[in-house]
C-alpha cells in the first residue's frame, strides 16, 4: 500500500466507522455487524501502525461510543468511560498477559491474577450515587459526555435507589440487557400492536432505555449487571473480585460466573467453558473480559488513551455460538423437496436471535456429503444434541458442528421421513438427487401453497397487498388453489354475502386495492411470467434467458410443447442457450409434458396479457439473428461483457456447437468447441476479429 492509498484508505474507514458509531450508539439501530466492525477497526489499526505519521485527528481508535442524541440532556463523566481493547485469538490472550508482565517488570513465573468476567452485550449505564441515594444516571455517550437517563433508570427493578453502607460518592457502573424471554415476549407484544420489532435484545435494551418518556422504559423488562466504578470517595476493595463482591452487597446484581484466574491458561479455559453455557445463560454476551485482579497493579498500568492496559475483551467469534437442537421439522417446498429445519434454543448470531436453522438434507444429518464422504467428522445430528451454530452475513443459520460430549444418553439417529407429512404421498429419492421429494404434486397442500407464494413473490407477479400472509390464508379458506384462482378472485369474492370487504382484517377500501392491483398485474413481461411458474431449476437469470431467447410467450409455449427430452431441434435449440444446461431443459420440457401442470398454466395464461421480451434496435448489426459461440480465453473484455454485447448487437449466444451455429469466436486454449467448428465448416474467428465484425476495434 502507498502512502497516497493509506491516506485515503484512513479517510474512508474514518467515515465509516464515525456513521456505524452513530448508528449503533446513538440511533440504536446498527447498520453492519460486530463483526464487520471489529474487522474495518482493525484494518484502520494496522494501517495506522505502517503508516503512524498518516494518523488522522479524528481517528476511530481515539473515539469511544457516539455523540449523545438530541432530546437528552447532557453529563460530563467526572471519570471517562472507556472501552476495551479486544482479543480475537488466543494468542491475543497470551500477548496480553505477556505485555502486563513487560509492563510491571514480571517474569513468565511470577504470580499474577485475573479476574474472567462474561462479556453482556447491552448498553452501558454509570449510576451515581451520593450519601447512598441515586441522583443520576448516564450512558457512556462519547465516553467523556453522556445522555442524562435517570428517569428511566429509576424504572429499573435492579438498580437500588438508595444504598446503605456505601462510600459518600460512589458511581457504580455496569451494563443494562433485557434477557431472550423477556425480548421474544416484548416483540410479542410489539407485533400484536403493530409497534416496531427489535432484531435483538441489545438494541430491544438500548431502545427502551434511552425512551424520552420514562413510562415506556418502565413498561419494558429491563435488568443491570453492575462490573465497575467510576468516581468514588472511598476504595470499595483492594482487588476487582472483593469489590465486585462488595457491589453484590450493596444490592447490585453481579455476575455469578466471574472467578479468578491464575494466569493465561485458566483464563482460557474460563472462556470455553462461558462459551459452552452461553446459550443457556438467558441473556446475551458476545465474549469474556479479563482483568488484573489487584487493583494497586491496575492503578500502576493506568490507561491508553480510549482503553485501559489492565483489561481485555476476548470476543466470541461473531459468527458462531453453541445451542441446544430441540427438535426436527420437515417442511415441503414448492417442488416437493422435503427439508429439515433445526429447531434450536434461542441464541444470538452475528447480532440476529437465531431459534431456526438449515439442515439441508437426510445426508447432511446422517454427517455425509452428497457423494457419500464423511462431514463433521461422521458426526450425525440428533435431537437433544449440543451444535454449533454459524451465520455469515446474509446467510441462512446452518449447524457447523456436534458435541458428542454433551449429548444425551439414549439418543437415536433421526429417521427421515419416507412419507410426507403433509399429505402422506410416498417420499422419493432419485438417483443423483440430494433431495427426497413428495411425489403428490398437485394434491399435496405444502406444495400448492408454496408456488402460490413464489407466484406472488417481489421478482414474479408482485401484487400489492397479496403476500404469503394473505395466500396462506385465502388458500386456507379454500378461495385460492392454483394461480389462475387469483384472477378470478374479484367474479368469486368481489359481491354477495362471502364478498371479500366482509372478512375480518379487510375493508371496502382494501378489497378494492387489492382487485385493482390484481387486474394492473394481467399484463405481465415474459420473463417475469416464466419465473413466476416455479419451475425446478429455472431461476430469475434464467427466466430472462428464456425470455429474451424466445421473445413471445407463443415462441416459447410452442417450443416447450414440440420438444422432446435429449433429441429434436427444438431440444437442441433450448440446450444450445447459453446458460441453459440438460437439468434445467428437462425440468422445462417435462413440466410442459405433465397434464395436470400443463392445464394449469393454460388456465392461468388465459387470463394474461403477455408483454413479449424487449428487442434491442439491431438494424444494421452484422450478427443480428445470428448464432455465437465464445469459447478459450477473451484477453480484453470478460465473457460476460462479450455475451452482453453481442446479445445488444441481436445475436444469440450459445453454450455448444451444432449445425446450426453461424460463428465461433476463439480465444487462447480454445479446445473441443474450436474443433467442431472446423470440422463443420463454421466461421471461426479470433477476438480481434470479433471486435473489428461488431465496430469494436
Amino acid at each position: 500500500m502507498t502512502r497516497a492509498q493509506a491516506t485515503a484508505e484512513l479517510a474512508r474507514l474514518s467515515a465509516l466507522l464515525a456513521r456505524a458509531n452513530t448508528a449503533y450508539h446513538t440511533d440504536d439501530a446498527p447498520e453492519i455487524s460486530d463483526a464487520e466492525y471489529d474487522r474495518l477497526r482493525q484494518r484502520n489499526a494496522l494501517i495506522e501502525a505502517r503508516f503512524p505519521d498518516l494518523k488522522r485527528p479524528d481517528s476511530p481508535t481515539e473515539q469511544v461510543g457516539a455523540e449523545v442524541a438530541e432530546g437528552f440532556a447532557k453529563v460530563a463523566h467526572s471519570v471517562r468511560m472507556l472501552s476495551l481493547g479486544n482479543a480475537f485469538q488466543t494468542e491475543d490472550v497470551t500477548a496480553f498477559d505477556t505485555g502486563i508482565r513487560r509492563y510491571l517488570g514480571l517474569s513468565a513465573s511470577d504470580p499474577l491474577a485475573y479476574t474472567a468476567e462474561p462479556k453482556i452485550d447491552g448498553v452501558s449505564l454509570s449510576l451515581r450515587y451520593e450519601a447512598g441515594h441515586l441522583v443520576q444516571a448516564a450512558t457512556r455517550g462519547d465516553g467523556t459526555v453522556g445522555e442524562n437517563v435517570t428517569v428511566n433508570a429509576r424504572t429499573i427493578g435492579d438498580i437500588p435507589a438508595v444504598l446503605t453502607d456505601a462510600p459518600a460518592v460512589l458511581e457504580v457502573r455496569g451494563e443494562v440487557y433485557m434477557s431472550h424471554a423477556d425480548f421474544a415476549a416484548l416483540n410479542r407484544r410489539q407485533g400484536a400492536s403493530g409497534g416496531k420489532q427489535f432484531a435483538n435484545p441489545r438494541n430491544a435494551a438500548a431502545g427502551s432505555l434511552r425512551q424520552l418518556d420514562a413510562e415506556i422504559t418502565r413498561a419494558r423488562p429491563l435488568r443491570f449487571f453492575a462490573y465497575a466504578w467510576g468516581d468514588v470517595s472511598a476504595p470499595l476493595a483492594d482487588s476487582q473480585l472483593a469489590a465486585i463482591a462488595r457491589l453484590n452487597t450493596l444490592g447490585f446484581a453481579t455476575n455469578p460466573l466471574t472467578v479468578l484466574c491464575e494466569g493465561p491458561d485458566e483464563m482460557l479455559e474460563q472462556y470455553r467453558g462461558i462459551e459452552e453455557q452461553r446459550a443457556t445463560l438467558g441473556y446475551d454476551i458476545d465474549g469474556v473480559v479479563y482483568k488484573i485482579n489487584d487493583l494497586a497493579l491496575q492503578a500502576r498500568l493506568g490507561f491508553r488513551s480510549t482503553t485501559p492496559r489492565w483489561a481485555i475483551a476476548h470476543k466470541f467469534p461473531a459468527e458462531l455460538a453453541w445451542t441446544r437442537l430441540q427438535g426436527i421439522d420437515i417442511q415441503v417446498g414448492r417442488t416437493g423437496a422435503l427439508s429439515p429445519v433445526a429447531r434450536l434454543a434461542p441464541v444470538t448470531v452475528g447480532g440476529v436471535v437465531v431459534s431456526n436453522a438449515t439442515l439441508h438434507n437426510e445426508d447432511y444429518i446422517a454427517g455425509r456429503d452428497a457423494k457419500g464422504g464423511e462431514i463433521r467428522g461422521g458426526k450425525d445430528i440428533r435431537i437433544g444434541d449440543w451444535v454449533q451454530v454459524y451465520r455469515a452475513g446474509d446467510v441462512i443459520p446452518k449447524i457447523a458442528d456436534v458435541d458428542l460430549d454433551k449429548r444425551p444418553e439414549n439418543t437415536h439417529p433421526f429417521a427421515f421421513p419416507q412419507k410426507c407429512p403433509e399429505c402422506g404421498s410416498d417420499a422419493i429419492r432419485e438417483e443423483g438427487d440430494a433431495v427426497r421429494r413428495c411425489t403428490g404434486g398437485v394434491i399435496c397442500p405444502a406444495q400448492a401453497v408454496e408456488k402460490l407464494k413464489h407466484f406472488v413473490s417481489r421478482a414474479a407477479f408482485d401484487i400489492d397487498g397479496l403476500g404469503a400472509r394473505q395466500v396462506e390464508q385465502f388458500h386456507q379458506e379454500g378461495w385460492i388453489q392454483e394461480p389462475a384462482d387469483i384472477f378470478t378472485l374479484r367474479d368469486r369474492y368481489g359481491s354477495g354475502l362471502q364478498q371479500l370487504k366482509n372478512r375480518d382484517g379487510w375493508g371496502e377500501k382494501s378489497a378494492s386495492k387489492l382487485f385493482a392491483a390484481i387486474d394492473e398485474k394481467r399484463n405481465i413481461p415474459l420473463g417475469r411470467l416464466i419465473f413466476s411458474l416455479g419451475l425446478r431449476h429455472v431461476g430469475e437469470a434464467a427466466s430472462n434467458l428464456l425470455a429474451n431467447h424466445y421473445g413471445t410467450w407463443r415462441n416459447f409455449e410452442t417450443a416447450m410443447t414440440a420438444a422432446t427430452v435429449g433429441e429434436g431441434s427444438e431440444w437442441e435449440d433450448l440446450i444450445a442457450i447459453d446458460g441453459v444446461g440438460t437439468v434445467m431443459a428437462t425440468s422445462l420440457v417435462t413440466a410442459f409434458a405433465q397434464e395436470t401442470e400443463r392445464a394449469s398454466i393454460d388456465r392461468l395464461i388465459a387470463h394474461l396479457s403477455i408483454q413479449p421480451a424487449r428487442q434491442a434496435d439491431t438494424s444494421g448489426s452484422p450478427v443480428a439473428g445470428k448464432i455465437v459461440v465464445f469459447t478459450g480465453t477473451l484477453e480484453k473484455m470478460t465473457r460476460a461483457e462479450a455475451k452482453a454485447r453481442a446479445e445488444a448487437l441481436g445475436a444469440k449466444v450459445s453454450g455448444s456447437v451444432s449445425a446450426r451455429t453461424d460463428l465461433v469466436v476463439a480465444g487462447p486454449g480454445a479446445g473441443s468447441k474450436a474443433k467442431k467448428a472446423a470440422d463443420l465448416g463454421i466461421k471461426i474467428l479470433d477476438e480481434d476479429g470479433w471486435l473489428a465484425l461488431i465496430g469494436a476495434a
